[in-house]
């Protein structure tokens, strides 16, 4: 058996990264930003008024003093005069500032009647002026390897940028196997269960960027299987979930060897999830998952998460990790890494109860997975340990 690390550096080799394509901005929300793009036109593109005011000189922005009125600027529609001495240009927020102004008083600071106006509040020394490109300039770059989020793709908008370079989304085919599953839906036999990690699988790596499909259930045959891998063409990743073990009935490396898997690596020090085995199928990266629902998602978490943040261009990474106290004491852990369910309140984290990997109750029921290093020691309350957050 080879260590979580390892496991990782093994997948990382598998992890090819995507080819980059380009996208209509509306559609590039959650899509990871391939290269860097450089802004089309500086924002603002000239001096805005901040405030609804008149526009003034700076120098003349006195309490009591008095101005003329020689125009009007609005959002979209400047004034293209200068401004002399004495004048004053009313002014709304985005509009462009005169030439000659270099100061905006508040309206709430002014009396107007008819075309004069006088300052009846001290204006305060704020010039209410955005100077043109506060925001960005011409050039200016929004920088790659990000997932683009709704912030992102308005100020890619003000950019002026429409056509956005992102890394395609990998396509993963999810293939369940067994002779016990049916599809949710289906009524199941007597000796029969719903096969529900594909779906749990397949909801994960939709939120990480990939395009999952599920394939057929592929029964315990040689024939089924050998016929369910022969829908995999197109995929970026295959993904089966069971007979990755040892059993009579557990075929998924017996047949995908015969296929023409070269295998990176089979069993991993670990619990839930030991019976895990990667490799290259005819070109084409696969990973084999055992078959418990909790082993299936924890290994989601732990291997197929950064994978595919990998093939996306986002680094080589493990998940992210953070160190939180215990609110309850646990027991010693044994040789292998253990990725317990957890409930964290209140910044501390609990055992989320049983323990076992058929449970998805208990699953559904955690926020967290709290890793226990091999032979761990007992660990009372308030000690730190590492938690992975889930959702």
């Amino acid at each position: 058996m080879i260590t979580v690390t390892q496991a990782l550096e093994h997948l990382f080799t598998l992890a090819d990264e995507m080819p980059v394509e380009h996208v209509p901005l509306v559609e590039a929300d959650g899509r990871v930003l391939a290269q860097s793009v450089a802004a089309r036109r500086t924002q603002p593109p000239f001096a805005a008024s901040s405030m609804d005011g008149y526009a003034v000189k700076a120098v003349e922005a006195d309490q009591h003093a008095q101005f003329k009125v020689v125009g009007e600027a609005a959002a979209g529609h400047g004034w293209n005069g200068t401004l002399g001495a004495g004048q004053a240009v009313r002014i709304f927020t985005g509009a462009p500032v005169p030439d000659g102004a270099d100061k905006v008083v508040i309206q709430e600071d002014i009396t107007r009647n008819g075309d004069l106006i006088t300052i009846t509040d001290d204006p305060g020394a704020k010039d209410n002026i955005r100077p043109a490109g506060i925001d960005f300039a011409l050039g200016d770059t929004l920088d790659a390897h990000r997932v683009l989020a709704p912030a992102d793709i308005a100020l890619l908008a003000s950019m002026n940028i429409a056509d956005i370079p992102v890394r395609r989304a990998p396509v993963v085919a999810l293939i369940a196997t067994g002779d016990e599953l049916v599809m949710p839906g289906e009524v199941p036999g007597p000796d029969q269960i719903i096969a529900s990690n594909t779906f749990g699988l397949a909801a994960m790596l939709r939120r990480l960027g990939a395009v999952p499909r599920i394939l057929p259930i592929a029964r315990d045959s040689a024939v089924s299987l050998t016929t369910v891998f022969g829908l995999t063409t197109g995929a970026d990743l295959i993904v089966t979930i069971g007979g990755a073990s040892v059993g009579d009935h557990d075929l998924v490396g017996h047949v995908a060897g015969e296929l023409g898997m070269n295998r990176s690596f089979y069993k991993v020090a670990m619990r839930p999830g030991k019976p895990l085995m990667a490799g290259r199928l005819n070109g084409t990266p696969m990973v084999g998952l055992p078959g418990n629902p909790v082993s299936a998602m924890v290994c989601g978490t732990v291997f197929l998460t950064p994978m595919i943040r990998a093939m996306l261009g986002l680094g080589q990474a493990q998940a992210p990790r953070v160190k939180v106290p215990l609110s309850t004491s646990l027991a010693a852990n044994g040789p292998r890494e253990h990725y317990m369910r957890g409930r964290v309140r209140a910044g501390a984290v609990e055992d989320a109860g049983l323990q076992d990997s058929s449970l998805l109750s208990v699953l559904a029921d955690a926020n967290a997975l709290i890793v226990r290093p091999p032979n761990d020691p007992a660990r009372d309350a308030g000690d730190m340990v590492d938690i992975i957050h889930l959702n």
